[in-house]
């Protein structure tokens, strides 16, 4: 308690260094967003909590965002701190680790090139790769990777993710991150299954474009995509350079784990530039969202034109996976969108693909569950239709000796799990400790057997036997955890 008494007196004092002041009715807007976070259910009769609030709940130290209205960034501002040590505030100047959001910056430069007749999105990716190749076996059954199965993730390749590299550790070239060779701290990319079955999520499929970037235009990824896709979006705060330029250092934010201790040396190096290694900020996110919504809609060309841009909105193969965004449907509604997670950060944009609305919203935290709740809130001042559609729950009065009840050690009825919770009663809650991370959910009585978690949604039902006595619980309505006999 007194940990988050402290870290809330810390974010309102980081509050009000360096705020831009907006007009009356654009502060109101503003004010709205801050003091009614969208989370996953609404309790009924309370207030929505605040952004201060949830930043201290999840030991936050600095959060950024930028909103986008009617084709223009309407407002940005930064809130708590860029480094709590240093005692160093969030501006909107400050510059966060985009992590997976490089990707969609990515794909802007990768489609430059298509744009200009120096690659065909649809052949084989080894016509473009020249000291390295891709070394097909029998899992791609014959078929060639294209460059449009690596943006959109239907290539059938291994790596995920890449964890980065702490300051001062070796770093690995592409070469050696491809082969998975030392000093890389990843496995070799490689074919899963054919190419073009379906979209499966691949950094290291990624990292390859980085490659192909390298060796069709003969220069440092990073200085490519600064002099052709940066600096015409105005992103002009924006850099891929791994590790960062030391006249940038002093905008860096420190990244900080699920507890607010600090990453060792501060952040981590990401020589997969092109899957994760993009320091930028929601302000100059936001010139990106800009610009695709005029290019989508034919009224501006600054990298790409409208051709190229409605093609990198257009689902490959999947149903949302476009090239470099994610395509979601809301009622109609097409938004297109990324998140992003490194060590120390997480961040999340959404654009209206026509509409000229977005927004963009960055933590140095490896916790993210805030920015859905500040997007969400942002979705209801901005009226995003059907965008926020929250559940209601009341709470319910509960007998202590029924909480008491349920109380105890519970594991999954999935065997190949060999996950347990322990369960406690504490007060008019139950509160269930993950064993296998220490994290506690807090679980609000709906009834004496349906209990609920309003930050993540989850829900447990309490299912009793014919003695009345409770012997498992039911999770999000499908899995089972049996209780351990004492």
């Amino acid at each position: 308690m007194k940990k988050t008494l402290l870290l809330l007196v810390l974010i309102a004092s980081a509050l009000t260094a360096c705020t831009q002041q907006y007009s009356p009715e654009i502060e109101n807007k503003i004010k709205q967003v801050e003091q009614n976070l969208g989370l996953r259910i609404l309790i009924i009769g309370r207030p929505r909590p605040t952004l201060q609030e949830r930043m201290a709940f999840y030991h936050i130290n600095g959060l950024s965002i930028a909103v986008v209205h009617n084709y223009k960034i309407e407002w940005a501002r930064g809130y708590g701190w860029a480094d709590s040590a240093e005692q160093r505030p969030v501006t909107t100047q400050t510059l966060f680790q985009a992590a997976s959001i490089s990707k969609s910056l990515n794909a802007v430069g990768v489609l430059r090139l298509a744009q200009e007749g120096k690659l065909d999105l649809y052949a084989d990716i080894n016509n473009y790769l020249t000291d390295w190749k891709f070394p097909y076996d029998t899992l791609s059954k014959g078929r060639k990777i294209t460059v449009a199965n690596l943006l959109s993730h239907t290539g059938g390749l291994t790596v995920h993710g890449f964890r980065g590299y702490a300051v001062g550790d070796s770093l690995p070239t592409v070469g050696q991150l491809l082969d998975g060779k030392p000093p890389a701290n990843s496995p070799a990319v490689r074919s899963m299954y054919e190419p073009g079955l379906r979209s499966e999520y691949s950094g290291g499929g990624i990292t390859i474009s980085q490659l192909i970037v390298m060796d069709i235009t003969h220069q440092p990824y990073d200085r490519y995509m600064q002099d052709q896709v940066l600096k015409p979006l105005g992103m002009m705060s924006s850099l891929y350079t791994q590790p960062a330029p030391a006249d940038k250092r002093p905008l860096l934010a420190t990244g900080y784990q699920m507890d607010s201790k600090e990453i060792k040396g501060k952040y981590h190096i990401y020589p997969e530039e092109a899957a994760a290694g993009l320091w930028t900020n929601p302000t100059d996110l936001c010139k990106y969202i800009i610009e695709t919504e005029l290019s989508y809609a034919g009224k501006s060309s600054k990298v790409l034109d409208e051709k190229y841009t409605r093609l990198r909105l257009t689902p490959y193969i999947d149903n949302s996976a476009a090239l470099g965004v994610f395509i979601i449907n809301v009622h109609g509604d097409h938004y297109f969108q990324h998140g992003g997670a490194n060590e120390g950060f997480r961040s999340q944009y959404y654009a209206l693909v026509e509409g000229g609305e977005g927004v963009a919203v960055m933590v140095n935290s490896d916790n993210g569950a805030i920015l859905s709740e500040v997007i969400n809130s942002v979705a209801t001042v901005y009226n995003w239709k059907g965008f926020y559609e929250p559940q209601t729950r009341t709470i319910a009065a509960v007998d202590p000796a029924q909480l008491q009840a349920c109380a105890g050690k519970y594991k999954s009825h999935d065997e190949k799990l060999n996950l347990s919770v322990e369960i406690k009663a504490e007060k008019d809650q139950l509160v269930a400790t993950l064993l296998w991370t220490g994290q506690d959910i807090v679980l609000l009585p709906e009834s004496a057997t349906s209990f609920f978690n309003p930050d993540s949604g989850m829900t447990a039902k309490i299912i009793k036997g014919p003695d009345g006595s409770v012997t498992s619980i039911m999770v999000n309505d499908k899995d089972i955890w049996d209780k351990v006999p004492q």
